[in-house]
């Protein structure tokens, strides 16, 4: 890939499969070479990779695909250095339908079978259209501040963009910690600043994989199944926008 933000580019995903075959070999290699953190610079606690992907409307979803439309956008370790990837970014609300941002710490990929993901879940929210920019910001610069105060157990949050709605989620390690899926919970209604009838779904990455049958998913539910899956940093914002969420726009269901 000749510029990183060529994965923010439509594709219908005709004649590429082994080009993004390739692109995500050679994109796993490199989201795990260290990151030099200049003098100076603001370090923070974890180093983070940001992957985007998008599906083509009406296509099936499988393993294969999802990880030939899987593309490394970039990585940092310091505060300046995630203010120069962040900035040239297309803002989540931007994006066209079925597309989305993953931000996971470096050596986690955003999938279910990755080691660090097996027997984790997720905590989702689901946003009406407009509200996905404001809210991912909020969440993406909560984690980098290590606002969530559970430790190692976040690997990362994903924003996705749909049709009719949008959808934010958290995903950590151990789906059966309860008192660290709580406190995640928490410290998102705070972060998001979200009104006390919202609900905040938490699904375990086993669950959601019993949703799709294993044709569709066969490398996966392969894997999983015979791997028994079951500091404040203050960051300061360049730019505020007036968006203020009224807390009558959230979808409680």
């Amino acid at each position: 890939m000749s510029n990183k933000f060529d994965a923010l580019k439509s594709s219908d995903d005709s004649g590429e499969e082994e080009t993004g075959s390739k692109d995500l070999q050679k994109a796993e290699k490199e989201s795990l070479t260290p990151i030099d953190v200049p003098a100076g610079e603001h370090k923070l606690q974890y180093a983070y990779c940001l992957w985007f992907s998008r599906r083509s409307p009406g296509k099936q979803a499988s393993v294969q695909n999802y990880d030939q439309n899987l593309k490394l956008i970039g990585r940092f370790a310091s505060v300046e250095q995630f203010w120069a990837l962040y900035s040239h970014l297309v803002r989540p609300s931007d994006l066209q339908s079925h597309s989305d941002f993953h931000l996971f710490k470096v050596g986690i990929k955003p999938m279910w079978e990755d080691e660090a993901n097996q027997r984790g879940g997720k905590l989702i929210l689901r946003l009406r259209k407009g509200l996905a920019s404001r809210c991912w910001e909020n969440l993406v610069l909560a984690m980098l501040g290590e606002q969530f105060m559970v430790g190692e157990e976040i690997c990362g949050a994903v924003v996705s963009i749909r049709y009719q709605e949008d959808i934010i989620s958290v995903w950590n390690k151990t789906a059966s910690d309860s008192s660290t899926t709580a406190r995640i919970r928490d410290t998102l209604r705070r972060v998001l600043n979200l009104p006390p009838n919202t609900i905040l779904e938490y699904k375990t990455h086993n669950d959601s994989l019993k949703l799709f049958p294993e044709k569709s998913f066969p490398g996966l539910y392969w894997k999983c199944l015979n791997k028994n899956m079951i500091t404040l940093i203050c960051i300061v914002r360049s730019r505020r926008s007036a968006d203020y969420i009224d807390h009558g726009q959230f979808d409680a269901y």
